[in-house]
């Protein structure tokens, strides 16, 4: 049996769909099951991770464990995983870890880490870099009037698509010799976000226009919903990798034996998000 957690986000979706496809016992944890919309032979159940009784539920006869970590819920979910008798924990964990100008967000990915490492468990990590999927914020804009509003035009990362780490994070849980590995996960090209408005404007054969917002702008729209330590943080990182070569990782191809799914692909899947 192999617990996920965060089982209805981008990556824990088509994670769960990648073991079912092994043959594997599948369980996701979904604190509102009736709505989790997810595939026939996956056993969900209601749980929250703050909730001891909960975990040992949702824990009981778990081989390992995908974990989507939140504030204030890891040490707690690894104490519980540790009594369970789970034999291995895959974090999904942020490349942020690794950079100098990660501020808080890099602070709290290497919390997590140090919280997995101290269990005991045996791990593996997942550091991805920028999610393709959080290019879906854009639709409004180019779906209204062919605009994208973002900041920071120059700004090059190596965005990768959600379904590569879900493949990443597949390989790890069914395969031994991952304990004790950390995985830097990226898409296969840097790419300003100038470049990602173009290819996403070439696949849906339309002009987009990018209009590039100053960082005051985007953080008095962040504010009202994310705290001001972690939209401070933001803004500086992608300010760091204004006029850079964003570094391409080979893990993916390591990994899954294929190369990782280009921009263009990730944006024809979503095509109609844009429309």
């Amino acid at each position: 049996m192999i617990l996920v957690t965060g089982a209805t986000g981008n990556v824990g979706r088509h994670l769960v769909d990648l073991l079912l496809q092994a043959g594997e016992r599948v369980r996701a944890i979904s604190r509102n099951p009736e709505r989790a919309g997810l595939p026939d032979g996956v056993e969900v159940v209601r749980a929250d991770l703050s909730s001891p009784d909960d975990l040992r539920a949702a824990l009981s006869g778990a081989r390992r464990a995908y974990l989507f970590p939140a504030a204030g819920q890891v040490r707690g979910f690894l104490h519980e995983a540790e009594r369970a008798g789970v034999e291995h924990v895959v974090l999904l964990s942020a490349l942020a870890v690794t950079m100098k100008q990660s501020g808080v967000i890099g602070s709290l990915h290497a919390e997590f880490e140090q919280a997995v490492t101290e269990s005991g468990l045996p791990w593996t990590f997942l550091r991805p870099g920028a999610f393709m999927a959080n290019d879906l914020r854009w639709a409004p804009g180019v779906k209204n009037d062919g605009v994208v509003r973002a900041p920071f035009a120059e700004a090059a990362t190596a965005p990768i698509d959600e379904r590569d780490i879900a493949a990443v994070a597949a390989r790890t849980l069914l395969e031994d010799g991952h304990a004790g590995k950390a995985y830097e996960l990226t898409g296969p090209a840097s790419l300003t976000t100038a470049e990602r408005v173009r290819i996403l404007g070439e696949v849906l054969g339309r002009e987009l226009r990018l209009e590039e917002l100053s960082p005051e702008q985007v953080r008095a729209e962040m504010i009202p919903q994310t705290p001001a330590p972690v939209v401070d943080s933001m803004l500086t990182l992608f300010a760091s990798f204004v006029g850079q070569v964003a570094e391409v990782s080979p893990a993916v191809r390591d990994l899954t034996g294929r190369d990782p799914h280009p921009y263009a692909d990730w944006a024809a899947r979503n095509a109609a998000a844009f429309r």
